[in-house]
């Protein structure tokens, strides 16, 4: 089959950079969208991504130019999206590399250039944003010089917001860029010779669709499908009959076939989600072959998420409302695991794992808006893995027997309500990321404190820029705990270098970590929704916020209500909401002082005893500032 006109590619840029605006231009100048049909950044189809203007979701779009066709693949900027990136990386032969005029490389561009590097991509360089009064076209154009050693004549100057450059763009794409199975054999490197001739696509993206079901994209990427082939999906080991295949262009077009080396999409009309895996093979039934032995395309790697909370529905009837939800989400979303859990204050729910905070606030959201569900969250944590001293598992009722590893007798917990007795476990581990931090120059001593107060270890610096004229960006590499980046890290680097800094990270190990549980007890009563894992230097000032910030939001009682922050039984921060107190002294007119004591003894006495029956009911908004916090 004939794909020489086929071309696939991917936008890669730092958040911000105006990659999504920039796929806009491209589709209004290919002619794929009318100026009439045109809106604001086109590709970002969720109402959260144009609130704040960020992707969330890959999307793909079908251009035409030149009698060639141009399949698009939008990628997200943000670090906690970084596996959309690789699974769109993975679907193409080329990227266009865009960075901002006013703003240079940042961390996210580094680290998606090496993924796609991986994957033999041929790399377009583009500046964006060149119209931009504090555009800085030439320092921006030696910086990608000289850290991914582009030549001069390779780059393309364009702007997202005119138009500049567009064309130039979809010419480059066709003269650059290889055609399908060219020169991107590296992902399938699996298939053995003789199954060449099997139509195989690659499932790198899903989603749900009311009407049709489950709709697979898929990249093929040997032989043909036909709308009438009989579908057979080698991971999930299901037959499938498609209602319908296509083109996302960028809405669902359908086809009678899908060619080799494109990318299009399968509606299979299943209704169960889990039918269908990002990372599957589909193969075609009509050769006359054994499923058995067929061998897989290489998929991707799971992604490993860095954050856990759980999430519960607020009104326990919305469970089954939720839990269908959750695994709606889930398929379009292969970055986000969860698992079934009771809480006693807050009924059933999910633990589940995010790649970041920004992650799990965008999951939430979703959930809430898409689904109607008013959802609460439990404060976020990592990962840990803790060594048991004992093989009778019954000890530890808290911790999931399917998350202990019998042969080393190591248990994973993710929440602080599963955390054991200390006499039940000898070590704790805790996972640590590698850190790569891009900053300008000036910012090295405070990005560098900040890393060390949150437990970093340096281990490098490199600056991208060499000349002495220009202002240096320095990338500082550290070592450092995921516990103490998944607050608020960003935020604090953010404001430390004015915004210029960028930071990027990955998975390294679990080391062993000195963990405490910092219970939170709210009128002597454990709040394990409120209880949370920490490094033990740094729960008293952790403790003493959650303290602070929890007295001011639970309204008061008749009765004084503490609030406390424990280490086994080791208070460690304290706050008090005092009682409302009627003046019950405000009738007395004179006489005998013992009539005033009296009555203060008698409310006293009132207040001590309503205190024993009064239950302190904690609000939605408490759970919820907790989490901003």
């Amino acid at each position: 089959m004939d794909t020489s006109k086929t071309r696939n590619f991917c936008i890669i840029a730092h958040i911000d950079h105006g990659k999504s605006t920039l796929a806009d231009r491209l589709m209004e100048t290919s002619g794929l969208i009318s100026e009439r049909e045109l809106q604001d950044r086109m590709l970002d189809t969720l109402d959260l991504e144009k609130e704040r203007g960020i992707t969330i979701k890959l999307q793909t779009a079908r251009l035409k130019w030149k009698d060639h066709i141009l399949n698009l693949i939008d990628t997200p900027g943000h670090v906690d999206f970084s596996y959309e990136v690789s699974r769109s990386v993975a679907a193409c032969e080329g990227a266009l590399i865009v960075v901002d005029a006013s703003q240079g490389i940042q961390a996210q561009t580094l680290s998606t250039v090496y993924k796609a590097l991986e994957y033999d991509l041929k790399l377009i360089p583009v500046i964006n944003k060149v119209d931009l009064p504090n555009a800085e076209v030439d320092k921006v154009k030696n910086e990608m010089i000289e850290t991914f050693g582009f030549r001069e004549d390779e780059f393309i100057l364009a702007s997202g917001k005119t138009g500049i450059g567009a064309q130039e763009i979809l010419d480059a794409i066709i003269d650059r860029i290889p055609a399908p199975n060219k020169n991107n054999s590296l992902i399938y490197l699996s298939t053995p010779d003789e199954e060449k001739h099997i139509t195989k696509a690659l499932v790198f993206d899903a989603f749900y669709h009311d009407y049709k079901g489950v709709v697979a994209l898929v990249k093929i990427v040997s032989g043909t499908i036909n709308s009438t082939d009989k579908l057979y999906f080698l991971g999930t080991k299901k037959n499938v009959e498609p209602l319908e295949i296509g083109y996302l262009m960028p809405k669902m077009v359908s086809s009678k076939k899908i060619l080799e080396g494109e990318v299009g999409y399968i509606a299979t009309g299943l209704k169960n989600i889990n039918d269908i895996h990002t990372g599957d093979t589909v193969i075609c039934l009509h050769e006359n072959v054994l499923t058995s032995n067929v061998t897989p395309l290489e998929g991707y790697k799971a992604p490993k998420p860095m954050v856990f909370a759980s999430l519960y529905p607020i009104e326990a009837s919305e469970y089954e409302e939720f839990a269908n939800a959750i695994k709606k989400l889930a398929l379009n979303d292969a970055a986000l695991t969860y698992q079934k859990e009771y809480s006693q204050a807050l009924g059933s729910g999910f633990v589940c794992g995010f790649l970041g905070l920004l992650h799990l606030e965008i999951t939430q959201e979703r959930l809430e808006r898409e689904y109607g569900i008013d959802l609460i969250s439990t404060v976020p944590t990592v990962e840990f893995k803790i060594k048991l001293t004992t093989k009778d598992y019954s000890k530890v009722p808290n911790i999931n027997i399917a998350n202990i590893d019998k042969e080393t007798n190591i248990a994973t917990i993710r929440t602080a309500a599963e955390f054991p007795d200390g006499s039940l476990y000898s070590e704790i581990y805790e996972p640590w990321v590698r850190m790569e931090i891009l900053t300008p120059e000036e910012y090295i001593g405070p990005v560098m404190e900040l890393a060390q107060e949150n437990r970093g270890i340096y281990k490098s610096m490199n600056f991208l820029t060499k000349t002495q004229k220009e202002n240096k960006h320095a990338l500082i590499i550290y070592e450092i705990p995921t516990v103490e980046i998944i607050v608020n890290f960003f935020d604090k680097l953010k404001s430390i270098t004015h915004g210029y800094a960028s930071m990027d990270y990955n998975f390294l190990e679990y080391r062993v970590g000195d963990i405490v549980k910092v219970t939170i007890l709210v009128n002597y009563e454990p709040v394990e929704a409120l209880s949370f894992l920490t490094h033990r230097n740094s729960a008293r000032v952790r403790a003493k916020n959650m303290v602070e910030k929890l007295s001011e939001i639970i309204p008061r009682q008749q009765f004084k209500v503490p609030i406390q922050a424990a280490i086994g039984g080791e208070v460690i921060a304290r706050e008090t909401i005092q009682a409302y107190r009627k003046d019950v002294t405000a009738k007395l007119y004179g006489g005998d002082v013992t009539r005033k004591k009296k009555l203060l003894e008698k409310q006293k006495q009132g207040k001590k005893k309503m205190k024993m029956i009064g239950n302190v009911e904690i609000p939605k908004e408490a759970f919820l500032a907790v989490l901003k916090n």
